[in-house]
């Protein structure tokens, strides 16, 4: 389709005021999808899909609270304003760590700052009982099965490394009591997209696991994986829905317990992916037999989510002038400037390439990669030694840089 603004700011505008390729996000989209989910006590965001210090920012002011992965993650929620220290108001813990190790720099500074901690595996339990016995800590179950739009984003059952397994809670619960690790909160994540089949037996093992536990579990973690609509056929979750499952389980461990569970939800792509836009300029056209590409300056080291999962992101044509052509609309691939066969947007899970319906347009308009806030800018590379993009932020109809183009110097200022 043919598209001329972002969040009411011309494409021409943005692409000759902060170059291409271009990553524009719209802050309402944002806060929109955040307030959609104030059924939940706490929504914690997982900065792995974007963390911008903007963005972390942005969400802070709403209300978020914020999930790390890395040690640098926790200095980026706290860069952009997140505390290490229980809010006493909420008594909800602003920022959390989650992974299924602790690499030695990560453990120090958990130990240091007395970071709140979200174990993935049971080696982390003991790591951290023996430098911080006696701490409270919440645990992340692996429930024996997942769901994904990839394979590669299931993040539940045997062939997943996420999690404790569950046939190892009896092992879980000897290793925190050696230490006088407490336990109060139980965590679990299957992976990205939602089949409320799948979702109800998350809800319904993670209920029983929580009876095991017993009445010290305050705190559950839906984790995340909401799914948003990136082809025209898929529809929006329904929210309510989703939040009634996991009442449903907190209700009766509030009754079995007899004291008030928590129920906290760890989005990451729901509260980003569309509000962000990859703006590039077509620089090739190129006919390779019956084909028709469309060579953007864009390649997988903005955005490598077709490469790596055939993802499927829309993709819409803005005039580099004023010019007014029909919309007719042509059959076209679309690849990116790298040395890499595989460097092509319209490809499907397994490396196929395909091809697309866009409008017809020339080099030098702008190809727009949509629904790119998640996953776009954070797995960034140098690849051929591409720089690392720029970041835009619109807010209340005006366009901001939140991160410069990565410069040559700075590409290099860490080698010898």
């Amino acid at each position: 389709m043919l598209r001329s603004e972002i969040a009411h700011i011309p494409v021409s505008q943005l692409a000759e005021e902060f170059g291409t390729p271009l990553f524009v996000y719209d802050a309402e989209s944002i806060r929109k999808r955040y307030r959609e989910l104030a059924q939940f006590d706490v929504v914690r965001y997982a900065q792995k899909a974007c963390s911008n210090l903007a963005i972390l920012r942005l969400l802070r002011e709403e209300g978020a609270a914020v999930d790390s992965v890395s040690a640098n993650e926790l200095h980026r929620a706290i860069a952009a304003g997140f505390s290490f220290e229980r809010d006493p108001k909420t008594n909800v813990e602003p920022c959390v760590y989650t992974a299924d190790i602790f690499d030695r720099e990560t453990l120090d500074l958990v130990v240091e700052k007395d970071i709140p901690v979200n174990c993935g595996s049971i080696d982390m339990i003991e790591q951290l009982g023996r430098r911080a016995p006696g701490r409270e800590i919440t645990v992340r179950i692996n429930p024996g099965f997942g769901h994904g739009h990839s394979r590669k984003t299931n993040t539940g059952g045997d062939q997943s490394k996420h999690g404790i397994w569950l046939e190892q809670i009896e092992e879980c619960k000897v290793v925190a009591a050696r230490y006088k690790l407490e336990i109060t909160g139980l965590h679990t994540h299957i992976g990205s997209g939602c089949d409320f089949e799948h979702l109800s037996q998350v809800c319904g093992t993670l209920g029983k696991i929580a009876l095991e536990f017993g009445p010290g579990i305050r705190m559950l973690s839906t984790g995340g994986g909401l799914p948003i609509p990136y082809r025209p056929d898929e529809t929006e979750i329904d929210i309510d829905r989703y939040f009634r499952l996991w009442d449903e389980t907190r209700r009766s461990l509030e009754e079995a317990f007899r004291h008030k569970i928590t129920l906290e939800i760890e989005p990451g792509r729901y509260l980003v992916a569309e509000s962000g836009y990859l703006v590039s300029e077509i620089r090739a056209i190129k006919h390779q037999g019956d084909n028709l590409f469309y060579l953007v300056d864009a390649g997988f080291n903005n955005l490598a989510r077709p490469i790596l999962y055939g993802a499927y992101h829309p993709i819409s044509v803005a005039r580099k002038d004023d010019r007014k052509e029909s919309a007719e609309e042509v059959e076209v691939t679309v690849g990116g400037p790298l040395c890499e066969s595989g460097d092509i947007f319209t490809q499907e899970d397994g490396g196929f390439v395909a091809k697309r319906r866009l409008p017809k347009a020339e080099v030098g308009d702008y190809l727009i990669f949509e629904i790119a806030g998640a996953y776009g800018s954070v797995m960034g590379s140098n690849y051929n030694s591409k720089p690392l993009a720029a970041e835009v932020l619109i807010d209340a109809g005006k366009a901001k840089l939140i991160r410069r183009r990565q410069t040559f110097v700075q590409m290099i200022q860490n080698e010898i």
